[in-house]
């Protein structure tokens, strides 16, 4: 159990999920659709057609989710809040059993010692926001900054730490360049506007939470450390441009006030006067999603300017992601070489893989234990990482693969809603006792 043992006093280890992967209740109580309620009722665009309708129906079942979360020992708990239940067309008066949801959440959370810290943009955009542009839409920025000040004037009494997008990157890569997540827009290139928007809103609901007491704001950044698939230059060339759409055109703008260079022409048209200051509003930590690297070589095909390739030297998750835990070291010590004092502490929100074991998933075990010890390297390499959360409490709706992936330290048969820990919730749970 020498896991969590030689961490800095303080280190915090909790659980992270989303609301539309787990929560269900789709049209209970008011709750608006929102951009994966359309997407994944549209055939063809989910493994097998499975929705979120029901997911883990945790929204019936949160008292026995946060016995699960009690009996685990976890210092923190990360979800995140579903807009549609707040403003179901996305503006306008809260509506007020969304909020209460949320509210006996965190209170539920605190009775338990355990802290609330929300997201309040896993991907689940209002579709009445979408109909208007979406992301696309510069408006969106601000309809987020609204809807940041409605839910931390609720619970901004007992939030100390907010996160405010999740992974904007596969939001816009996956969502309105490739189209394999919701909306579903295969724009390529034209995507760009999304990102601005994102990290404009990010900006805006920075100020807007702080304006309610927020003590801590963070954003989470999917980050990936880009391995060029050889030493010739044009695979070098291609591997500076994959860290650049996918590393930098999230992280230079909020630590360092600026787009990578060759990307700052191509979102010219959408950058106003002064948006940069406010995507730069100073952060008190960076959330960081880590899974694995990335291997890229020159391109092949016109459309892109790089070629992904396979990283078939190390054992792969159920879902077909190579485990490499010394990924996670380099990609820490990579963001610390590359931002130096303007990285705030480093939490990382996300870490876990999919294993077809049930619930004996000793592959689980050996995949957590050595991430974190690929943290403690890097704390003591200098980096400051104040806690790691591991993804995920709950087996549940993986997006566009159904209920195909399980990532959950709890398995839930979703026939019954049954939950049973895994070996894995036993070992974390023992470690941190």
């Amino acid at each position: 159990m020498g896991s969590l043992t030689g961490f800095p006093d303080g280190f915090e280890v909790g659980v992270s999920t989303a609301a539309y992967q787990i929560e269900g209740a789709a049209a209970e109580d008011g709750r608006g659709p929102s951009i994966w309620d359309t997407f994944a009722h549209t055939p063809g665009k989910t493994l097998g057609g499975d929705t979120g309708d029901v997911a883990c129906d945790h929204y019936h079942r949160m008292g026995e989710d946060l016995g699960l979360m009690a009996g685990l020992g976890v210092a923190a708990y990360r979800f995140s809040i579903a807009w549609p239940r707040i403003q179901p067309d996305g503006s306008g008066e809260p509506h007020r059993l969304g909020l209460d949801f949320y509210d006996r959440l965190v209170d539920g959370l605190l009775e338990r010692g355990i802290a609330a810290v929300p997201t309040l943009f896993h991907w689940d955009l209002p579709q009445a926001l979408e109909d208007q542009g979406g992301w696309l839409s510069r408006e969106t920025s601000f309809r987020f900054a609204e809807y940041a000040g409605i839910v931390a004037d609720r619970l901004g009494d007992r939030v100390s730490r907010w996160i405010t997008l999740n992974e904007p990157i596969v939001h816009m890569a996956q969502g309105y360049a490739f189209g394999s997540h919701a909306p579903g827009q295969a724009l390529g290139f034209e995507a760009l506007p999304v990102a601005h928007h994102q990290l404009l809103g990010h900006g805006l609901a920075v100020a807007a939470l702080r304006a309610h007491g927020a003590a801590q704001v963070m954003i989470t950044n999917n980050c990936t450390p880009v391995w060029p698939a050889s030493g010739d230059e044009a695979d070098q060339a291609a591997a500076m441009i994959y860290d650049g759409f996918h590393n930098r055109l999230f992280n230079d703008p909020v630590l360092l006030g600026k787009y990578p260079d060759f990307l700052g022409a191509m979102l010219e048209p959408v950058v106003h006067d002064g948006d940069l200051a406010i995507i730069r509003t100073p952060i008190d930590a960076l959330g960081v999603n880590y899974y694995n690297p990335t291997r890229v070589g020159a391109p092949t095909q016109e459309d892109l300017p790089f070629d992904m390739r396979a990283i078939d030297e190390f054992p792969l998750t159920a879902f077909g992601w190579p485990v490499v835990p010394d990924g996670l070291h380099e990609l820490l010590t990579g963001l610390k070489a590359t931002y130096g004092d303007d990285l705030p502490p480093v939490y990382i929100t996300e870490n876990g893989c999919s294993t077809d074991e049930g619930t004996k998933d000793q592959f689980r075990i050996d995949y957590l234990d050595k991430h974190l010890g690929a943290v403690k390297r890097a704390i003591a390499d200098g980096v400051d990482v104040r806690g790691y959360y591991v993804w995920s409490l709950l087996d549940n709706f993986e997006w566009a693969e159904g209920y195909s992936q399980r990532f959950g330290l709890v398995h839930v048969d979703f026939e019954t809603q049954e939950r049973t820990p895994k070996d894995s919730y036993h070992w974390l749970a023992a470690a941190l006792r």
